[in-house]
């Protein structure tokens, strides 16, 4: 499992843990996995969805995300 926080320049929109992330990066949709090589990337609009005991799916307008030692944050526009 990952801790994810997902949050906008309003609030947080998510804080909790799954088994992936799959986001619309800039150059293409990509997918993170548990022990995934620290990366920060950029993000466009798409569908942003967390896979794992609490599914979230959400619409987002860009934004960027970061991970490192399976934490992954993630802040979007919406």
């Amino acid at each position: 499992m990952m801790k994810i926080s997902i949050v906008s320049p309003e609030k947080t929109l998510y804080m909790g843990e799954a088994d992936s992330v799959i986001v619309p990066g800039t150059q293409g949709r990509f997918e993170i996995l548990k022990n995934h090589a620290p990366i920060i990337s950029s993000l466009s609009a798409g569908l942003l969805e967390c896979k794992g005991a609490q599914p979230l799916t959400l619409e987002i307008s860009g934004g960027f995300i970061e991970v490192s030692r399976n934490e992954v944050s993630i802040c979007v526009e919406i």
